[in-house]
């Protein structure tokens, strides 16, 4: 009989951002692995406290809840709701996707039905909970009793280390389809660079995913308006805006009209092939992070061949070797990615192209579905009884 596993994320597909859909991505792996899924996740949609069955003939199985206004209210209806899904499916395992709300829960959980549980930090969980003191004290709890932790980067593992002495953590990276996401022949990108209003001499910046605060969104229009006042250019935000960035755009519009006119965004992409397309247009890719894991957008766009200038936050730099297959800007530097921006566009295009390849092999060999899949494998068999199929997804 295979065994079944709960698996807790804050979002899943069709929600927006990367937690989203490295949970969507993992739990399509896990159940390639012939394991049952059950997933509960959170909503807004449902009233305070109702759990939304799946559909009998859905794959994987989704509970979601209704998020009351605060979490005090919400973690206690979900552990009921847990206690009753156990009770009902007989869980063998728990995965926790991101270190709160779902790691803590599934620590806690796991510890209540000693069973084993799975804890994986994704992206800026570790930050945001180091220094508020009734934060770090749950995130202590969480990492130090988790039966297994895995981390997005080495970066992130070793910030983990030095909250729990543990040794045993696994870096369980994001990864990228590289046959989805892949350069485009040169005349064709040409063709469909013009449909944005682009000819040759415009440099078209791109950056994915939703913008905000964390992810450089002021440095990022404070480099636009440095290259746009010495060359046409173009802003191309490949995603959603969080209310914050509107409010920035809004007064941009006001302040600089013609310089606003030149920003273009897509809105919520939710097929990959769909983001791919406008990541092959980008003449360079800006990744300003302030915090980070390990940014599915930068990998995405890495495989799409860009050019990539990236902060160093998080584990940015164990993928962009600065010089080499793109440049790494110091986030106390951020406010001159402008003029980092100008001395790349001012590289013959060979070049930049040679390093858009070099970023590509790195991600077709280090960072595909496939090694995910077999350290998933890995890590199952080290937690589960029975050994987890071996068989490579298809």
């Amino acid at each position: 009989m295979s065994p079944r596993l709960l698996f807790l994320t804050e979002r899943f597909p069709p929600d927006i951002g990367g937690l989203a859909r490295s949970a969507g991505r993992i739990v399509q792996s896990l159940e390639q692995l012939g394991i049952n899924v059950d997933v509960v996740t959170w909503t807004r949609y449902l009233p305070s406290g109702e759990v939304q069955p799946p559909q009998p003939q859905d794959s994987p199985q989704i509970f979601r809840i209704g998020l009351y206004r605060h979490w005090d209210m919400t973690l206690p209806q979900t552990l009921n709701a847990l206690d009753w899904l156990h009770q009902t499916r007989q869980y063998q395992l728990i995965w926790g996707h991101y270190l709160f709300p779902a790691g803590f829960l599934s620590t806690w959980f796991g510890q209540q039905y000693q069973l084993p549980h799975i804890v994986s930090a994704r992206g800026n969980d570790i930050d945001r909970a180091l220094f508020p003191p009734g934060d770090f004290s749950r995130l202590h709890w969480t990492v130090s009793r988790a039966t297994c932790i895995t981390a997005v980067s080495a970066d992130m593992a070793e910030k983990i280390r030095l909250i729990s002495e543990r040794d045993d953590i696994v870096v369980l990276s994001n990864v990228v389809d590289s046959q989805v996401f892949s350069p485009l022949p040169d005349l064709d990108r040409q063709r469909e660079r013009a449909t944005l209003g682009a000819d040759e001499e415009t440099l078209i910046l791109g950056f994915s995913g939703e913008l905000r605060e964390k992810k450089g969104q002021g440095f990022l229009l404070h480099a636009f308006t440095t290259v746009q006042a010495v060359r046409p250019s173009i802003l191309l935000i490949i995603g959603a805006l969080r209310p914050e960035a509107k409010a920035l755009l809004q007064r941009l519009a006001t302040e600089k009209p013609d310089l606003a006119s030149r920003v273009i965004v897509t809105g919520h992409l939710e097929n990959p092939e769909d983001i791919a397309y406008y990541l092959r247009l980008c003449d360079i890719y800006l990744q300003p992070s302030l915090w980070e894991g390990l940014p599915n957008a930068l990998l995405e766009a890495m495989a799409c061949g860009c050019c990539c200038i990236a902060s160093d936050a998080g584990g940015i730099p164990e993928v962009v070797t600065s010089g080499e297959n793109g440049f790494i800007v110091p986030r106390s530097n951020l406010h001159r990615l402008g003029e980092v921006v100008l001395e790349c566009a001012q590289l013959p295009r060979e070049k930049r192209l040679q390093m858009g390849l070099k970023g590509r092999a790195l991600i077709g060999s280090d960072y595909s579905p496939i090694r995910e899949y077999q350290e998933l494998q890995a890590l199952l068999n080290r937690l589960l009884d029975n050994p987890v199929s071996s068989d490579k997804p298809q």
